[in-house]
């Protein structure tokens, strides 16, 4: 019973979220093995948060940690300073020392909400880059051709773009690659816009006399818009470390087409149990909504736990189904008796300007005291216990003092 439940995790750890293994069967073959075996994944602390989409790879580093394997997380540090050119057009800010630190601070306390950290290695990447000599850097760039690098899907459409390659650029997937080397990986997991950099460890392990290692690509998660992948640029993101009210929200946001990626790719319902509950939303015997509520209950127990997950489905019906507001609100003093409604917009901190302020009104997302404003020019009289509504989550309470 035991042998099948362990192949049962198998085919799950290769299934789940998987967009591509490369080698399938030399994956399998290790798996069925019982050798414990080194899976790394590399992550540059570039930014402070991280988000579901982020999470979604080490929710597989996890499905590997319960089979008993070694998780080998690489921290970036030292990799963050040229930054991974998938997916960009240009070149990446450059990041000081400072704010690294800084963002590999909040990475290990997320991270940790996933990961068994007791036995996860983690190693930065400075600790073996930064010491490279140049006769060792003239070695690894010995193994790899300018076409080869220039290959890569961002760098043709770069050229078709005529927009700038760095040199400093090309460094980037040799480095990755190198800190397969070091670690001696023998699975690398990513998402799918990380395969170059993958395919590049794979190819350099055996010019040190290591296996190649094999390599899985996990499905890229789509934002809250539906539209684009789940990014900070793209404002569509939803944050690990946001409170569960705030996640809630933005949860019974999706959009319906995105639920069924959502349950396979950030909760860890049985595939049995989600499939399910797909099939009836598909012949109309559940409501999307009810759906998404169940979707929203597991996500937020995750990361906060069930009695928070299930005190934010309470905040939410109230305010979205009962039209209340919100048990708590964010209280604003302000000294003036009367305001335009841009300043009295951008000191209750719910927007970062006035043109943001104007914008939204323009949109018709703001309220005062329940009453829509369309006039960016209009003066607001302050009024002890006034409330703000922007858009569907966000209110503050005013007191004149």
């Amino acid at each position: 019973m035991q042998a099948k439940t362990t192949l049962q995790k198998i085919k799950e750890v290769l299934t789940r979220g998987v967009e591509k293994i490369i080698e399938k069967e030399s994956l399998l073959k290790k798996l069925k093995s019982g050798k414990k075996l080194r899976v790394k994944l590399g992550i540059d602390p570039t930014a402070p948060d991280l988000h579901l989409g982020n999470a979604v790879v080490l929710w597989k580093l996890k499905e590997f940690q319960d089979l008993g394997h070694t998780i080998i997380l690489i921290i970036g540090d030292f990799t963050a300073r040229i930054g991974d050119p998938s997916g960009r057009f240009s070149l990446r800010k450059m990041l000081s020392e400072k704010e690294i630190k800084e963002n590999m601070k909040a990475y290990e306390l997320q991270i940790g909400k996933i990961l068994n950290l007791k036995k996860t290695k983690i190693i930065y990447n400075s600790r073996h880059l930064s010491n490279l000599r140049f006769s060792e850097m003239y070695r690894l760039l010995h193994f790899f051709s300018v076409n080869q690098i220039l290959e890569r899907d961002i760098f043709r459409k770069r050229r078709e773009l005529k927009k700038p390659i760095w040199l400093n650029e090309f460094f980037y997937p040799i480095f990755q690659a190198y800190d397969s080397v070091i670690v001696k990986a023998d699975i690398e997991v990513g998402g799918s816009d990380q395969l170059f950099n993958m395919l590049i460890g794979r190819q350099l392990q055996p010019h040190f006399g290591q296996p190649p290692q094999d390599i899985i690509t996990v499905r890229i998660l789509v934002g809250t818009d539906g539209k684009q992948k789940m990014s900070k640029s793209f404002n569509n993101y939803i944050g690990i470390n946001e409170s569960a009210k705030e996640q809630f929200g933005k949860l019974m946001s999706i959009k319906d087409e995105a639920i069924s990626e959502y349950f396979e790719l950030c909760t860890r319902l049985p595939m049995t149990e989600i499939k399910r509950d797909i099939s009836l939303l598909k012949t109309d015997k559940i409501n999307p909504r009810d759906l998404k509520a169940k979707l929203a209950r597991e996500i937020v127990f995750l990361y906060h736990g069930k009695e928070a997950a299930l005190m934010a489905e309470e905040e939410f019906n109230r305010i979205f189904k009962e039209k209340k507001l919100p048990s708590e609100m964010t209280e604003v003093k302000i000294k003036e008796r009367f305001l335009n409604i841009l300043d009295l917009l951008t000191k209750t901190r719910l927007v970062n300007s006035k043109s943001e302020a104007k914008r939204l009104i323009s949109q018709k997302a703001v309220r005062i005291d329940g009453v829509l404003k369309e006039d960016w020019r209009e003066m607001i009289e302050i009024e002890k216990g006034t409330t703000v509504k922007i858009g569907k989550r966000k209110f503050a309470k005013i007191n004149p003092h």
